[in-house]
């Protein structure tokens, strides 16, 4: 069986002239090539610098398809997509008759005009992952076109969360970011990790208000008993990294600002540290980089957008329903009045539930819930 992915994933050339895109989609389709004789992934190559959160295809059986990046916050750029439609549509038709069976992930600026297409104009077996927030009240337009589109057609669309509303077609569906291996070595830093004070936090994702960052430095300056954290690691960049930095000058708790690593170098972060902040009003699924913590015994301190609350209940870390400084410093107080064995376990059970995102169950929900269907 022959399978295209459609995506707005980002690819990169190398000084080498090899390519490479962003590292949880790459891993992805990484494994996924077990299953598959072969994968064609049309996907945008750009020719800014390579991001140190880039991958490589290590599947043979892999093709990227490049197409020229579209789209952006302006109004020219989005007239550009509307430019860009024959040469997209040309592009994954030529693909399409090579192929089994699709997938197109959603939402992006192309899914706009390719979800009408893939719906009407192809018989071929497909599904849609849509990685946002799925029940967002005010979703951008382009999001909200899709999502109705995707809710309108029959292919099954695979979701973060579960909603009772839902259509049948609607499936609840982990994104995997985990492998046995990373699993087994999770398994013996919990076992070793002493959840007492002091303690080291960190965040991973973008640096930006709406992801936390600012509630998290508001909550780091005002906090008064200092001496609870060793240390606090943020791990990615954003425009307003330099506004961070110098709003966090004048405390004394050490913080270490990464910019973007590899993902080696993530998880020794995590390996090391109690919590994981999320505060996020983002439009969130429900980011990878949570089960990641989890995996390596970081208790997540997280907001519950999205279908987060689903998975972070007070069982396995601390949900967040008021997002402030103060509901952080809340947040933090119940943190320091738990026993050090209820931390543990609470570590454990969140270990438990980072199993949901594993590579192999990933594969085998693809294999009997969307392509045997």
């Amino acid at each position: 069986m022959k399978l295209v992915i459609i995506s707005h994933t980002e690819h990169y050339k190398t000084n080498k002239g090899e390519i490479v895109g962003w590292g949880p989609t790459i891993s992805e389709i990484n494994h996924l090539a077990k299953d598959f004789e072969k994968i064609y992934h049309i996907a945008f190559l750009h020719t800014k610098s390579v991001p140190p959160s880039s991958l490589p295809y290590t599947a043979s059986n892999i093709e990227f398809i490049p197409l020229k990046p579209i789209g952006g916050p302006s109004l020219i750029d989005k007239l550009r997509v509307l430019g860009s439609i024959p040469t997209v549509l040309k592009t994954v038709s030529a693909i399409l008759d090579k192929v089994d069976v699709y997938q197109l992930r959603t939402p992006t600026g192309i899914g706009v005009f390719l979800i009408p297409y893939l719906t009407f104009c192809t018989k071929k077996k497909g599904w849609y992952k849509y990685a946002g927030n799925w029940v967002q009240k005010k979703p951008p337009l382009g999001y909200a076109i899709q999502r109705w589109l995707l809710k309108k057609q029959s292919r099954p669309v695979t979701v973060n969360g579960t909603w009772r509303e839902d259509k049948p077609h609607i499936i609840p569906f982990e994104n995997p970011c985990l492998t046995i291996e990373e699993r087994n070595q999770g398994k013996e830093i919990i076992e070793t990790k002493s959840y007492t004070a002091p303690f080291t936090c960190c965040f991973v994702g973008r640096l930006e208000d709406a992801k936390g960052v600012q509630r998290i430095i508001d909550f780091l300056v005002t906090l008064k008993d200092i001496e609870l954290i060793k240390a606090f690691h943020f791990v990615g960049d954003g425009p307003k990294l330099d506004e961070y930095k110098s709003q966090l000058k004048a405390i004394k708790i050490p913080v270490f600002f990464h910019g973007f690593l590899e993902r080696k170098a993530v998880f020794e972060i995590y390996k090391k540290s109690h919590f994981f902040l999320l505060p996020s009003t983002a439009s969130e699924g429900f980011p990878k980089v949570i089960a990641e913590a989890m995996n390596f015994g970081c208790i997540p301190l997280v907001s519950t957008v999205s279908s987060i609350g689903q998975y972070i209940t007070k069982e396995v870390g601390f949900p967040l329903s008021n997002l402030t400084a103060e509901s952080l410093q809340n947040g933090f107080a119940s943190i320091v009045s738990t026993s050090e064995k209820n931390l543990k376990l609470q570590s454990k059970k969140g270990f438990d539930v980072a199993e949901n995102f594993t590579f192999d169950y990933y594969r085998k929900r693809i294999k009997y819930e969307i392509l045997t269907t």
